[in-house]
């Protein structure tokens, strides 16, 4: 029987698993399909993290929070889980891939969020053919040549900056008239000569061949189309959360969520069952930042410990 299983290595998770085992659970695993680290690991920028004052990309970021939360005894397992429900002695089975399972006293579920789909025509037929979600993974496969951008916020408009270093001109196309990202992040772009914005525009198509993209079709504000001439187009459209592990078989989720998908909580992280907790992105009115995610983590595993404790 585990006392502490945290699903999600991100930001979120990372922090739980260092608070619970410094606080003194001897048995917690982190269930993380992947390596630790979470989403933020692709972004190619971080300057915001109190503290941090050095200027790093997501993957150097997160480096040594792996090693730090691993010291006190957390443990790591790299498999998928597929399932959370709640056992009649209220303790949780964690149903994973291969048809194994483990118990637990309590859970903090911190799955984070996916890149949305944009849903032009295209877009799945092209997806890691010219269609990318990540410009750190794949812009270097564009160096010196054109590229489109589609998205408004902090995100769409940091990859902006990042492929404009090192492609030849990016076309960055938002649906509004103004972005809503940070001021300064929107006056670095306006002010960077490589970036052409085209606002109050749509894709209407992303089109291309057996070898990928082609070129992209932008619906502009008059109704016109304007064709561009570019083999990759990056999309940042927003998040889903990943809540697929909360569903039970009746169809109903293990707890109470809210109508975009997002885990109910209270101020403590706390949902309405008892011994489960929920961070990150995964949980209401998250911010989506880092430091958000990190704080998320840590009050969920201090109430996770409270809970704990009340059960002997």
């Amino acid at each position: 029987m585990l006392d502490l299983a945290i699903i999600g290595g991100g930001p979120a998770g990372l922090s739980a698993g260092l608070y619970a085992t410094r606080g003194g659970l001897k048995n917690v695993i982190m269930f993380e399909k992947g390596m630790p680290g979470g989403q933020i690991t692709s972004s190619s920028e971080i300057e915001n993290y109190p503290g941090v004052a050095q200027v790093m990309d997501g993957m150097s970021f997160m480096e040594p929070w792996n090693e730090q939360c691993m010291r006190f005894g957390l443990k790591h397992e790299m498999i998928a889980v597929e399932q959370i429900s709640k056992n009649a002695d209220n303790t949780f089975t964690i149903k994973l891939e291969g048809g194994k399972s483990e118990q637990a006293k309590a859970v903090i579920v911190c799955t984070g969020s996916a890149p949305k789909k944009a849903g032009f025509k295209g877009e799945a037929e092209f997806f890691g053919k010219g269609v990318s979600t990540c410009a750190t993974c794949d812009g270097f496969f564009y160096k010196g040549k054109e590229v489109a951008v589609l998205g408004g916020g902090d995100t769409a408009l940091e990859e902006a900056l990042y492929l404009a270093n090192i492609c030849s001109k990016v076309y960055l196309i938002h649906r509004r008239a103004e972005f809503r990202a940070a001021p300064n992040t929107t006056e670095k772009v306006k002010q960077n000569a490589k970036i052409e914005l085209i606002t109050e525009a749509s894709i209407d198509e992303v089109y291309g061949d057996q070898k990928g993209v082609c070129g992209v079709k932008v619906k502009l504000k008059d109704g016109s189309i304007r064709d561009l001439n570019v083999p990759g187009i990056f999309t940042f459209v927003g998040l889903d959360v990943r809540n697929e592990i909360l569903k039970q078989d009746n169809g109903s989720f293990l707890c109470d969520m809210c109508d975009g998908g997002q885990v109910k909580v209270n101020l403590k992280m706390q949902t309405n069952i008892a011994g489960l907790f929920a961070s990150g992105d995964l949980r209401q009115d998250a911010p989506k930042q880092v430091i958000c995610a990190a704080g998320d983590g840590a009050v969920a595993a201090l109430s996770a410990l409270a809970y704990i404790e009340s059960l002997h």
